[in-house]
């Protein structure tokens, strides 16, 4: 992420924090760690928000076919993908 053309602000962060950054990316890496930083920080609560606004919109009412559980119908579509498969090669073969 380049700072040019980007918003100059000016932040405070603890004196040890900047210390520890400047050991892993070097003074001149700041900017651009600080920013991926928060973008990650701003798409894990962006995240967060999207599904506390989803809880509650799966109703099992309209799932009957997980009524069972979730493997027990992964099992039943692989059985039908097989038994369809098994099909196709008996008509091949006839």
């Amino acid at each position: 992420m380049s700072t040019l053309g980007g918003k100059r602000t000016h932040i405070v962060i603890p004196e040890e924090l900047a210390l520890q950054i400047d050991e892993v990316v070097g003074k001149r890496g700041r900017t651009r760690f600080i920013s991926e930083a928060v973008q990650q920080q701003l798409t894990r609560l962006r995240q967060l928000q999207a599904l506390r606004e989803a809880s509650g919109a799966w109703k099992d009412a309209d799932h009957p076919e997980l009524a069972e559980g979730s493997a027990a119908w992964v099992r039943s579509m692989r059985d039908a993908d097989e038994r369809q498969f098994q099909e196709l090669m008996q008509t091949q073969d006839n």
